[in-house]
């Protein structure tokens, strides 16, 4: 299975949505980056997305974008694809 990353917060619904949607499909380690933890991480997320919001999702080395992607590709077939990648 493939690595997933996220950048989230620890308030953040759709982090938490984005993590039971993973979990559903097996994801049992996603490497949580906590941007309200470690503010130098919001700036890396934001320079390496060109994005503010999180959460921000790597499955592999591929950027899926937030949970509203993530939700999309889930709908569209192609989740279990990437990860199993």
């Amino acid at each position: 299975m493939s690595d997933v990353k996220m950048y989230s917060t620890g308030v953040c619904p759709f982090c938490q949505m984005a993590e039971r949607l993973l979990a559903s499909k097996g994801v049992t380690n996603i490497n949580k980056v906590r941007i309200d933890l470690e503010p130098a991480k919001r700036l890396e997320m934001m320079e390496r997305t060109g994005r503010r919001t999180v959460p921000q999702i790597y499955i592999g080395e591929t950027h899926i974008g937030g949970y509203e992607e993530l939700a999309d590709l889930e709908r569209a077939g192609k989740l279990d694809e990437l990860l199993r990648a």
